[in-house]
């Protein structure tokens, strides 16, 4: 009997290391099955789920040219097939919708609040308004270097103010 990329195949573990463990097959040719494939749940001592001598069906997830066979338990069990809810769609506009930053506008940092709680003019769509369509690079900078100045001048004046201003005698 050949072994085939796709079938299951009987085995029995005749080694266990800290990355797999060796299944012989049938065909008295030897398998790795990687710690990976051994469960659908994270494996951190393999030995807990493995003895040397266990009889285990497996699928041949590959044979390479030089004679290895990767194996897996885990693929071996017949299950549905998707037990994992599928993940919903997002909007076209909203690519990356992780929130802002810790510190950053609207949270209520140390730059302003800009974000949807801040009161600013950047947080999201309000009650009564309409989501905007995405604005252009070019708007997008233009906005940036208006917010930057301005920062950059009330940061000039607090510190001219601290140093006592610029005609100021020092004594």
């Amino acid at each position: 009997m050949s072994i085939e990329v796709g079938s299951k195949v009987q085995g029995k573990v005749t080694g266990i290391t800290h990355f797999g463990a060796f299944v012989e097959l049938p065909n008295g040719k030897t398998g790795l099955v990687h710690i990976s494939e051994v469960a659908d749940s994270y494996v951190k001592d393999i030995n807990e789920v493995l003895t040397v001598g266990q009889e285990v069906t497996v699928k041949v997830l590959n044979v390479e040219n030089d004679g290895k066979i990767g194996l897996s338990i885990k693929k071996a069990v017949d299950r549905p097939v998707s037990e994992r809810p599928e993940r919903p769609e997002r909007p076209a506009g909203e690519r990356f919708s992780r929130g802002p930053r810790p510190g950053g506008p609207g949270q209520g940092g140390p730059r302003g609040g800009g974000g949807p709680r801040g009161g600013g003019p950047r947080g999201g769509a309000r009650r009564g308004e309409q989501r905007r369509e995405p604005e252009t690079f070019d708007t997008l900078m233009s906005k940036f270097l208006k917010d930057s100045d301005e920062r950059l001048s009330t940061l000039k004046r607090q510190t001219d103010s601290k140093r006592g201003g610029r005609g100021a005698k020092r004594g």
